[in-house]
């Protein structure tokens, strides 16, 4: 082994004792988990400064001219900065804390649905998408007469942009798609897709659930005009998400909820909105997780997304060709451009069945339709076994991965 190598290796190590739960055992077995696609591990720079939090900075923010609040403070607004630096937002106050990527696609759909969106009109969401990026546009569709048009893909599970062209068109208000699909891991052609959109002066929502941890975000760049994501699945702590918006479209969008924290004056005859970004963060924040999302940055950071990047491409690539050798195993999604996830079906098995015989063994996988029921009818299967990688993931838990889905099929048979 070359010492390139060596050093790699031991980086890894080093990596898997900052995530304390990489050592559990399950049914005897060191666990391997494989399930990064629905929520990651958390490194312990991320748990202790969640105990930090609440033994020195427990306060409510932006409320109180005390000490605590203003550590508080201070401590959420710094996290707001960091998230907008990642991923590289004109302002900070283009940066909303919400409870997640779920909660930031609701405030979309809401808040211009009822503004943008009228009878006639047409909503363009992908074959690809999470249910939290199909219901909440059907939800405003059905409630202003609108249309919901899907971009269809093909059996490699890529979006077919042909098609997508003669979906475009003067009733289109918005478009709605995922980044990285959170079942068959597709990296869609989002460049493209915003371009194209941003020519017949159409705004683009894109869902960065599967993105944010993998790949390198640059709204700027890409010229989104809204982005929402989740803290638990970067390494981050769960019920805390964010939505990047457009200066410009989030001042134009009228709050999604009343409350404390987002007013500047209230009378029972009129109440004037606070600013950007509180004139959406209604009521007491989970500050504490936002806080510590801002650690997770600072995490991921420490390690490199380019790192990161190239350790899970290879996973991908290992896993795949390992599992290609398995008889009667068969992948569902195979497009070029993919990230992290690795999903397929057994010839004749329920993939609820493999997952718990994987489990026996100590190997966490995801099984079921991942909350994108309708790709599931496409494939005209009830779902698949998905094994979704992190970079703390190693190839000799892929050996095992691969190892365990060959018994649980002479165990099957």
């Amino acid at each position: 082994m070359s010492t390139s190598l060596v050093m790699e290796e031991l980086d890894l190590i080093k990596i898997r004792k900052d995530f304390p739960i990489l050592s559990t055992t399950v049914n005897g077995k060191p666990l391997v988990y494989l399930d990064n696609a629905a929520t990651s591990q958390k490194p312990w720079p991320v748990i202790r400064a969640i105990e930090s939090y609440y033994t020195s900075l427990n306060s409510n923010v932006h409320r109180g001219v005390h000490y605590l609040s203003q550590k508080a403070t201070d401590a959420y607004e710094q996290s707001r900065r960091k998230l907008a630096t990642y991923i590289n937002a004109a302002f900070e106050h283009e940066v909303i804390f919400t409870k997640g990527t779920t909660d930031g696609i609701n405030l979309v759909a809401s808040c211009f649905g009822k503004q943008f969106i009228g009878k006639g009109d047409e909503v363009i969401i992908s074959y690809l998408e999470h249910h939290s990026n199909i219901v909440p546009w059907q939800m405003i569709c059905e409630e202003k007469g609108a249309s919901l048009k899907v971009i269809p893909i093909n059996e490699k599970g890529e979006l077919i942009m042909s098609a997508f062209d003669k979906l475009l068109n003067s009733r289109v208000k918005i478009i709605a798609c995922s980044y990285v699909s959170n079942s068959l891991g597709t990296i869609n052609p989002v460049r493209e897709i915003i371009g194209k959109a941003h020519a017949l002066g159409i705004p683009v929502l894109l869902d960065a659930a599967q993105a944010v941890q993998h790949l390198e975000l640059d709204v700027q760049e890409l010229d989104v005009d809204f982005l929402a994501f989740s803290g638990h699945k970067m390494y981050g702590p769960t019920g805390i998400g964010i939505l990047y918006g457009k200066e410009s479209w989030l001042n134009k969008l009228q709050p999604y909820q009343g409350g404390g924290d987002m007013i500047k004056t209230v009378t029972f005859e009129k109440t004037t909105y606070n600013e950007l970004p509180f004139k959406f963060e209604a009521g007491t924040p989970n500050i504490e997780a936002a806080i510590c999302l801002g650690n997770a940055v600072d995490y991921i950071n420490s390690i490199g997304l380019d790192k990161i990047a190239r350790q899970e491409e290879e996973l991908v690539e290992y896993a795949t060709a390992q599992l290609s050798l398995i008889t009667g195993l068969r992948f569902i999604g195979t497009a070029e451009n993919k990230a992290s996830v690795v999903s397929f079906v057994i010839e004749g098995q329920h993939p609820y069945d493999v997952g718990f015989i994987l489990d026996k063994m100590g190997i966490a996988v995801r099984t079921g339709h991942h909350c994108t029921e309708p790709l599931m009818n496409f494939f005209g299967i009830p779902g698949t076994i998905r094994a979704s990688f992190a970079f703390y993931n190693t190839k000799a838990e892929v050996d095992i991965l691969v190892e365990g889905v060959k018994k649980a099929i002479t165990m099957l048979a």
